[in-house]
């Protein structure tokens, strides 16, 4: 039996349409476990949304991929030749253009 739960208000409302076999399955799920159908689905809705949302913040690593990860945290910036003079040619006709532009 499912233990007590310290009751909260539920002011919003989530609409959703099942086949017979997920009301089914969904329904003994929460008979199973004892709690109603709604805190059942919420309950899974909700670990399964923190489930998703954690592989989009944390992630694991051993202790050899974390020190790799640190250390090229902690390696000074390296300037890429290509990306250089990209940036220099983007300078270069943005302020051509904005001179053109002023001088009109």
């Amino acid at each position: 039996m499912a233990t007590p739960r310290a009751r909260t208000i539920r002011t919003r409302r989530i609409n959703l349409r099942a086949t017979d076999r997920q009301e089914k399955l969904i329904r003994t799920g929460a008979e199973t476990t004892g709690v109603s159908v709604t805190d059942f689905i919420l309950d899974s809705a909700c670990l399964q949304a923190e489930h998703a949302l954690a592989d989009k913040r944390e992630f694991a690593a051993s202790p050899k991929q974390w020190k790799a990860f640190v250390e090229a945290l902690d390696r000074p910036a390296r300037v890429k030749p290509e990306l250089a003079r990209l940036f220099s040619e983007h300078r270069k006709e943005s302020f051509t253009t904005e001179n053109t532009e002023a001088s009109e």
